[in-house]
């Protein structure tokens, strides 16, 4: 697997985020200051018709800002941990 990302993805927005409902809402509740509360976003996310592509785009691109798909990147970070540790056994 490769952690090569090819620069015009990088800077697409991919066609589903336009249906989130972030874009409904100030884009720094999905980006709290550290130690800031998450919970305003993830009620958000929790109600979104993009949430499990939003979580899987956020996980394949090893994010690591922000509340995506309702989970914090400590919480995809464990996600990518245990996809791991499923192909290993």
């Amino acid at each position: 697997m490769s952690n090569f990302i090819p620069l015009q993805e990088l800077l697409s927005v991919p066609d589903w985020y336009k249906d989130g409902e972030c874009q409904k809402h100030d884009q720094d509740l999905f980006f709290p200051d550290r130690g800031g509360s998450t919970v305003k976003a993830k009620a958000i996310c929790n109600s979104c018709k993009v949430k499990e592509v939003c979580l899987e785009f956020a996980v394949e691109r090893k994010e690591r800002f922000g509340i995506w798909g309702g989970k914090s990147e400590r919480e995809r970070r464990a996600i990518r941990k245990e996809q791991r540790l499923q192909t290993e056994s």
